[in-house]
């Protein structure tokens, strides 16, 4: 394996939780939880970052939770993971589209109004970004 392997740059990624609450229809049923994935996934295709799904992110009681993580040059510039909650209705994805496509954290400022829905990420996600 080369160097220059382990240096790719990797896009900003939308990691959206669908573990026990986050997704669940029977929890939230107001909520197009497929439209919401595959609106997600569009945009990715379109705007040069990643979606991926996952398990459970943990603060179950905020949920629908996501986390906007930073690409590589994001990351240099100083953008963090942003964590966020309650991410439910299409306001909310459309201002999540914008915001990775527009580069996310570090590249981009997070709307105002989404700003509004960032929450603490659990205890052991922090202790892991800080290594």
């Amino acid at each position: 394996m080369l160097f220059s392997e382990f240096t790719a740059d990797r896009p900003c990624t939308v990691v959206l939780c669908r573990g026990c609450c986050c997704g669940n229809p029977g929890k939230h049923p107001g909520t197009d939880h497929v439209g919401q994935l595959e609106r997600l996934r569009a945009g990715a295709a379109d705007g040069g970052f990643a979606v991926r799904t996952t398990d459970c992110l943990g603060p179950c009681d905020q949920a629908n939770v996501l986390v906007v993580q930073p690409s590589t040059a994001g990351r240099r510039a100083g953008g963090r993971p942003a964590w966020v909650g309650f991410a439910m209705d299409d306001d909310c994805t459309d201002e999540v589209l914008a915001w990775a496509a527009a580069g996310g954290p570090g590249l981009s400022e997070p709307p105002v109004t989404l700003e509004l829905q960032f929450i603490r990420p659990p205890r052991g996600a922090r202790a892991r970004s800080r290594r």
